[in-house]
C-alpha cells in the first residue's frame, strides 16, 4: 500500500473512531469543559478549502458577522474531514460546514448534541474521469475514489453505479461488473487520476475544475444533474449555542444566510476572494479554477449537454448555487439511500433510523426561516417561495 493510500487509511480510522459514541465521549467533555468558561464565546469558523465553505468565508470577508454585533476570529483551515470534526466536538472551533451525511453519524453515531441549521450551498461536485471513460458503465472492473464514505458522494455515486448495472465493493479486487471505491483526500485526487491510479474521482469543487483545466480529466456528471438542488455540506452548529443563547446563533445565521445572498450577485468577486492570492488566501485554488466554478460560461455549458454531463439542461442548475434553507424532504431522502448506501466502520444504527423523525429531529430550522424573511425569501434565491418540495432524480 502506497504512503498516500496509508495516510488516508489513518484518517478514515481517525474520523470512524470520532463518530461513535465511545470515540467521542472525550472531546464532548473537553468542549463541556471550555463552554463552562466561555459563555460569550465569538465566532469560530472552521472549514475544509473547498467552495463548500463559501457562506463562512464571504460572510467573514464582508464583515457581516461584526454588522450583526459579533465577536469573530479567524476562520481555521484544516486538510481533512478528520481535524475538522474533531475540532468542532471538542468546541475549538462552533460553526463548521460539514458533508450531510457525517452530520447523520455525529448526532446518532458520536451522540453530539448538534443541529443542521442551514445548508451552505447547492450541487457543487461532480465526477470526474480519464478521458477515455464516455459512460459509467466504463468504469466496471476499475476503481474510483471518494471523500468520505460519509458523504454525499458515495450517496450519489453508488446511486448512478447501480443505475448502469454495477455493483460497488470496498475491498479487494474489482470484477468486471463491479466498481472499487476508496477514500481520497481532494487535494490527492487529480494527481492519483494523472497517474492512472484511479479511473475517477467524484468530490466538491474546485478539484473537478482544476482536473479539467490540467487535462487529466472530464466531467461525467454534475451531482447536481443526478439529483436536483441536492445539498452537500450544511452548517452544523452545537445544541448548546442554539439553546443558550439564541439571540448569537440567529445573528450567525444570519450572516451566513446574507453572504450566500451577495454571493449570488457577485459570483466573481467571490472567485477572487476564495482564491490564494486573495486577501485571506482562504483556498490554495487559482482564480481561474474558481471562476470555472462559480461563473461558468455559456459555452462551457453546451460543451457539457453536447457531452452527457448535463442530462437534465431544463433544471437551469448552476455548476454551484447558493440557498440556505434545509428542505426536510431531502434529509428524508438522504436517510433512506444510505441505507441502501455501502460504507466502511461503524453504521448499524442507520437502520434504526425513521426517514421523517431524523428529519425533524436533526435540523433546527427556525433561525434560517427567520434570516430568509430578510433578505426577501426563497424567491431571492431563485426557488419557489415553500418550504415543502418533493426530490428529483434525473436519469
Amino acid at each position: 500500500m502506497s504512503q498516500d493510500l496509508l495516510n488516508h487509511r489513518r484518517e478514515w480510522l481517525k474520523l470512524s473512531a470520532l463518530l461513535t459514541a465511545g470515540g467521542a465521549l472525550p472531546l464532548l467533555q473537553a468542549f463541556n469543559a471550555r463552554a463552562a468558561t466561555e459563555a460569550n464565546a465569538p465566532v469560530r469558523i472552521g472549514y475544509l478549502p473547498i467552495t463548500d465553505a463559501t457562506p463562512l468565508l464571504v460572510a467573514h470577508h464582508n464583515k457581516t458577522y461584526e454588522a450583526q454585533g459579533l465577536q469573530v476570529e479567524a476562520p481555521r483551515m484544516f486538510r481533512s474531514w478528520a481535524q475538522l470534526v474533531e475540532a468542532f466536538i471538542a468546541g475549538q472551533v462552533n460553526v463548521v460546514h460539514l458533508l450531510s451525511p457525517i452530520t447523520v453519524w455525529a448526532r446518532y453515531g458520536s451522540k453530539v448534541p448538534a443541529k443542521v441549521v442551514a445548508w451552505n450551498h447547492v450541487g457543487g461536485s461532480a465526477l470526474t474521469v480519464a478521458p477515455e471513460i464516455n459512460d459509467i458503465k466504463q468504469l466496471g472492473g476499475k476503481t474510483v475514489a471518494v471523500p468520505f464514505w460519509y458523504s454525499m458522494h458515495n450517496v450519489v455515486v453508488q446511486h448512478l453505479l447501480r443505475e448502469g448495472g454495477l455493483e460497488a465493493i470496498t475491498k479487494g479486487e474489482p470484477g468486471a461488473k463491479q466498481v472499487k471505491l476508496v477514500v481520497m483526500a481532494p487535494s490527492d485526487m487529480t494527481p492519483a487520476l494523472a497517474a492512472k491510479q484511479i479511473a475517477g474521482f467524484i468530490v466538491a469543487e474546485p478539484f473537478n475544475a482544476g482536473a479539467e483545466l490540467l487535462k487529466v480529466g472530464k466531467v461525467l456528471r454534475f451531482t447536481g444533474d443526478v439529483w436536483k438542488n441536492h445539498a452537500c455540506c450544511v452548517v452544523f452548529m452545537h445544541e448548546r449555542d442554539l439553546n443558550q443563547r439564541p439571540e448569537w446563533a440567529q445573528k450567525v445565521v444570519t450572516s451566513i444566510v446574507q453572504a450566500q445572498a451577495w454571493t449570488q450577485d457577485n459570483r466573481a468577486a467571490t472567485a477572487r476572494l476564495l482564491a490564494k492570492d486573495g486577501p485571506h488566501r482562504y483556498t490554495p485554488h487559482s482564480v481561474e479554477t474558481l471562476l470555472r466554478v462559480l461563473e461558468p460560461n455559456a459555452d462551457q455549458a453546451k460543451l457539457y449537454q453536447a457531452s452527457g454531463a448535463i442530462r437534465n439542461p431544463s433544471w437551469n442548475e448552476e455548476r454551484i448555487d447558493f440557498q440556505p434553507y434545509p428542505f426536510p424532504s431531502y434529509t428524508e431522502k438522504m436517510v433512506e439511500l444510505l441505507k441502501v448506501t455501502k460504507v466502511e466502520g461503524d453504521h448499524g444504527f442507520i437502520g434504526t433510523l425513521d426517514p421523517k423523525k431524523t428529519a425533524a429531529d436533526l435540523v433546527d430550522d427556525r433561525f434560517v426561516k427567520q434570516a430568509l424573511k430578510q433578505v426577501g425569501g426563497l424567491k431571492a434565491f431563485g426557488f419557489p417561495e415553500s418550504f415543502g418540495r418533493t426530490e428529483v432524480f434525473g436519469s
